[in-house]
């Protein structure tokens, strides 16, 4: 490794766990973020001998991952309560679609320690990334760098490479779609009262004794439940209740093995299924349980409100630091 290397690693590493929350606002995708964090830093390391320090590293570095996101920006991502419609019935078979590009949750492992990440850590709220998917990308950047990192008028505007009118302009039009929409999150994990605790708790702990009804319990009455990349959405905790005796392939206590964790900042669930076990398998010659969903829970005011159950999550476990398969419970 040159000296030059070794200057670039030291000024931009300290970096690297806020690009990636910068990267996830920008294209609502945990997976699409990696790639994009480490496009910038190919990009920032092929340029580093121009860098003349006419701004901080920090600013330089997220122009750069700015303009990669923007070079890559797709469709929005949304969640199925964000395409409208009425709730969907329990009781009807579900099926995945592949037409819609879907918001991804971000697990907070992947930032890192939460004392050293603790700006990459703002604005990730899973409604407020969404609620950014609204916008045009550019003005998606403008209230990101403005609102969310506190970066100047003459930063933004370098960061988009426009003028400081034009960069102005595109923030007020993204504060005047948004509205209210960027503050809707529940409560971080982090701040639960005691109660809620014990609800986070009994949730993962209904599931694993195949104990819907309990599962209703601890939902508010009006509850919501999404499942990307199921497009339908539900409402109420007996029709979650409904959908979780008809469409879970879980039948019996002990088919579903959850792990707490977080994502987003807000509290979360991992959730195994159990599977027959393969050849080499965590508990091979016995049953293994695999990733299933990804549960991620909003609470509001004290009540158990939202539930965005993320399906085929094994990328998320891994970015989550949670293992890849589990096998028998040692007997105590």
């Amino acid at each position: 490794m040159t000296a030059a290397d070794t200057g670039f690693e030291e000024v931009t590493a300290p970096l690297r766990a806020e690009l990636l929350a910068h990267c996830y606002r920008m294209s609502g995708s945990a997976s699409d973020a990696e790639d994009l964090v480490q496009e910038t830093y190919l990009r920032a390391w092929k340029a580093f001998h121009r860098f003349e320090g006419r701004s901080s590293v920090r600013t330089w570095m997220y122009s750069i991952a700015t303009n990669v996101c923007l070079s890559a920006s797709k469709a929005r991502r949304v969640l199925p309560v964000g395409l409208g419609g009425e709730p969907s019935n329990p009781l009807e078979p579900v099926a995945p679609s592949t037409e819609v590009l879907w918001l991804q949750p971000l697990p907070d492992a992947a930032l890192g320690d939460p004392g050293e990440a603790a700006v990459a850590r703002e604005g990730i709220g899973l409604a407020m990334v969404a609620a950014l998917q609204v916008l045009p990308a550019k003005q998606r950047a403008a209230l990101i760098l403005r609102d969310v990192l506190a970066f100047s008028a003459a930063e933004t505007a370098a960061a988009l490479e426009t003028s400081v009118a034009s960069a102005n302009s595109a923030l007020q039009r993204a504060r005047a779609s948004i509205g209210g929409g960027a503050a809707r999150d529940g409560r971080r994990a982090t701040e639960l009262s005691a109660h809620e605790r014990e609800v986070w708790d009994e949730f993962c702990a209904a599931f694993e004794r195949h104990d819907i009804d309990g599962v209703v319990r601890i939902l508010a009455a009006d509850a919501t439940w999404e499942m990307p990349p199921i497009p339908g959405w539900y409402r109420g905790a007996e029709a979650i209740g409904e959908l979780s005796r008809t469409q879970c392939p879980a039948q019996v206590a002990g088919d579903l093995r959850m792990i707490p964790t977080v994502c987003n900042g807000l509290p979360a669930a991992a959730m195994y299924l159990r599977s027959p076990a393969a050849d080499g398998a965590a508990g091979a010659g016995g049953d293994v349980w695999l990733p299933f969903q990804l549960d991620v829970l909003t609470f509001t005011d004290g009540a158990l409100t939202h539930v965005s159950a993320f399906l085929d999550p094994a990328p998320l476990f891994a970015l989550a630091g949670l293992p890849a398969s589990l096998g028998p419970v040692e007997p105590r």
